[in-house]
């Protein structure tokens, strides 16, 4: 994936995550309420001066915009990007008007200015972001040109040496690219997260519908079966009749063959739907191996599969889709990227149960190992890595740790290139004839 159409898919992921306008609503309000308690506080409380009509004009600005809002749009109402850009950057100058009629960034509350700016980069796209984040540098560098004095005692000025105007703005302007580069890759994982659950979840389920497709055919099998019966019937009553018309023999004679055949067929559905439902449902941990591993023998790489640990006694396993899914994906991978071996090694004991999958590949790149497991890790070459470090891996990780196992990835030893995945369950959890 280039560079270009990654940075395409992460707007599209945000902008799919739209801010809700009543979250927004919310937010004014609450600045609404703080920034007319704060004059209210330094106008009559301290009794500083202070431009109040100014002030009360820009807050009662603000106010009536989300008033408006509140009533033009019900609450759940998403705003598109474009929308929210022009709604925060309103708030920005809000703000920085009130700032810089205040004192500029000598006034304390100056830090405020980053709040819209971390809004938008937890909620949007990044071209929005960034133009807002633009926006932002130049009201702080206005605020230091303020020639407005912050509200004091009467018969007293604070002058601000330009040295600490220009620490100030470095400090609001580091907080804000700090802050602003934090809150937007924290959304942009949750985001990933999400999304990759979401693919977990469809997998899982595609999984168990298989799994169920004997029950369904069962059900046909038993509501075919009566009206099927009455076609023969009538078939052959229809074949008595018309045994000596030659225009209709053949006829009746096909329909009634068919109608047997297609009991036939039932049957055998019936029948092996009975003999799944015993033991198919449940199955030793040798078989589900074998059953797992079965699929990917034909693709030239040689694939063993060792049991350590003797088959008496072994685990008796639900049939778990998820389960069965996860360790298939994972042996996929390895053997995707064996140069000639792939090694699954099954033991187990009264306390665990251990599987581990090993491939005589170039194994994990260093800074790979660490990165393996998080969703849309697409960096798969196979001259530098082992296994899926994609979507498919996440997805088989999520499954296993679902069922209570614990997944470990790591390279072979110097001497046997590779990488080995060690995959283990407490056997309580696995072993369908354990008391959990």
């Amino acid at each position: 994936m280039t560079e270009k159409t990654e940075t395409q898919t992460q707007e599209d992921r945000l902008s799919s995550r739209r801010l809700r306008l009543q979250t927004l609503v919310r937010l004014r309000w609450l600045a609404v309420t703080g920034q007319a308690v704060t004059v209210f506080i330094v106008a009559f409380l301290l009794k500083f001066p202070l431009p109040l009509v100014a002030s009360c004009s820009l807050i009662a600005a603000l106010a009536w915009v989300n008033f408006y809002l509140m009533i033009r749009y019900p609450p759940t109402h998403r705003l598109e990007p474009p929308a929210a850009f022009a709604l925060l950057g309103f708030d920005l100058l809000q703000l920085c008007a009130l700032l810089f009629i205040t004192g500029g960034l000598a006034n304390p509350f100056a830090a405020l200015v980053c709040v819209p700016v971390i809004i938008s980069f937890a909620s949007q796209p990044i071209r929005y972001s960034t133009a807002l984040i633009g926006f932002a540098m130049v009201c702080i560098t206005v605020l230091a040109f303020s020639p407005f004095p912050l509200p004091w005692f009467d018969g007293m000025e604070i002058n601000v040496h330009n040295v600490m105007q220009f620490g100030v703005w470095c400090s609001i302007a580091s907080t804000m690219a700090f802050a602003a580069f934090y809150a937007y890759r924290v959304s942009m994982e949750a985001s990933q997260l999400a999304d990759a659950l979401a693919a977990t979840e469809l997998v899982l389920q595609r999984e168990k519908h298989l799994s169920q497709l004997d029950g369904l055919a069962a059900a046909a099998a038993h509501e075919l079966g009566t009206p099927l019966a009455t076609i023969s019937v009538v078939a052959k009553e229809m074949e008595r009749e018309l045994k000596n018309d030659d225009r209709f023999r053949e006829d009746v004679q096909l329909l009634r063959s068919q109608s047997e055949r297609c009991r036939d067929i039932l049957r055998r559905l019936t029948t092996l739907s009975a003999e799944g439902e015993a033991h198919m449902r449940r199955l030793p941990l040798s078989s589900m191996m074998e059953e797992i591993v079965a699929p990917h023998r034909e693709f030239g790489i040689k694939l063993e599969l060792v049991e350590k640990s003797p088959r008496r006694g072994e685990p008796v396993t639900d049939r778990n889709a998820g389960i069965m899914y996860g360790l298939g994906n994972l042996i996929e991978n390895a053997v995707d990227y064996a140069r000639e071996k792939v090694t699954v090694t099954v033991e187990h004991d009264h306390e665990k149960v251990l599987i581990v999958i090993e491939d005589d590949g170039n194994g994990y790149a260093p800074d790979i190992l660490t990165r393996i497991g998080e969703p849309y890790v697409t960096k798969r070459q196979k001259e530098d890595t082992a296994g899926g470090l994609g979507l498919g891996l996440f997805i088989a990780k999520t499954l296993l740790e679902r069922s209570g196992a614990s997944l470990v990835f790591e390279n072979r030893d110097p001497e046997n290139a590779g990488a080995r995945i060690r995959i283990e369950w407490p056997r309580v959890l696995i072993d369908a004839n354990s008391t959990k």
